[in-house]
């Protein structure tokens, strides 16, 4: 499927990150190609990038970086053919197939001593025309990140990679709105919502979105889909886990006990107590 990407807010995005983090920061496509960045250059991959056996080396490393971190979450970090450190992180489908995009950041060095780090780089790059001394310089002006700094950054990436998801930043292009509703309360119905915040969100109109909650539900309204869905999450909670009620409501979006079991109540027709009693002790039964 097609990926639409928010060119101008990715690269608002990246020069963010840039700015707090100290380094280049891209988005790259499914294949490793680079979408955007958020503009900065290290002097080092400059003059590695500029002759054309570096350009090549650069294009490859990207797209190994993608095929090695396709099979998982979270962030990785790795050396670059040029031995110089970089992070990269998935932007996954919600349903859990292949990651559509890729959020990446670098070049920077590690806590291992420079002069190592170094001696690694100038092994790498014997092919640099010239010798490696023209990027002594470049490459001691690299962001050195100490291991709790790099584990900071790594979170960072991570949440900013799904934020781009979530906001609508990089979506299936051509989704129906309904889709992208139904996928919507899927991810958010235990946070707090509002009609305006929803249709902020997806960019939708108020009235649009309460005839595509109709039309998806076959004639419910906005907020009985959510409700319905935080009480569907909360019958597998009660039974699955020992919390209490009073935080099982919390984490499916509804602060108010006694609203929670009201709700639970009119939904179910017992109250949540009565559920979990009743529905583990005939699993009981059944073993």
């Amino acid at each position: 499927m097609n990926i639409f990407f928010d060119s101008k807010r990715l690269t608002r995005l990246a020069a963010s990150i840039e700015a707090l983090c100290g380094v280049r920061v891209c988005f790259l496509r499914d294949d490793g190609r680079i979408l955007c960045d958020s503009g900065r250059r290290a002097s080092f991959c400059t003059q590695i990038d500029a002759r054309r056996e570096g350009r090549a080396r650069c294009v490859d490393c990207e797209a190994r970086a993608v095929r090695l971190r396709s099979a998982g979450e979270g962030a990785r970090f790795d050396r670059c053919h040029a031995g110089v450190c970089g992070a990269i992180v998935p932007i996954l489908w919600a349903t859990g197939r292949a990651p559509m995009a890729y959020l990446a950041a670098g070049p920077f060095l590690d806590d291992a001593p420079i002069e190592a780090q170094w001696q690694d780089v100038r092994a790498r790059l014997d092919w640099f025309p010239g010798g490696t001394d023209a990027l002594c310089e470049a490459f001691y002006e690299l962001r050195r990140y100490a291991p709790d700094e790099r584990d900071a950054l790594a979170a960072i990436l991570e949440a900013v990679a799904d934020y781009a998801r979530l906001s609508g930043m990089i979506q299936p292009a051509g989704e129906s709105d309904l889709r992208r509703l139904e996928r919507f309360l899927d991810e958010h119905y235990m946070e707090k919502l509002s009609l305006a915040s929803i249709s902020a969100q997806l960019h939708i109109g108020r009235t649009r979105l309460c005839a595509l909650a109709k039309e998806l539900s076959g004639g419910q309204t906005l907020f009985s889909m959510i409700a319905q869905r935080r009480i569907e999450a909360a019958k597998t909670m009660l039974i699955q886990s020992e919390q209490p009620i009073s935080a099982i409501a919390e984490s499916v979006g509804i602060s108010d006990y006694n609203y929670f079991s009201k709700i639970f109540r009119t939904a179910v027709g017992v109250s949540p107590s009565e559920f979990r009693k009743c529905t583990r002790r005939d699993l009981d039964n059944m073993v």
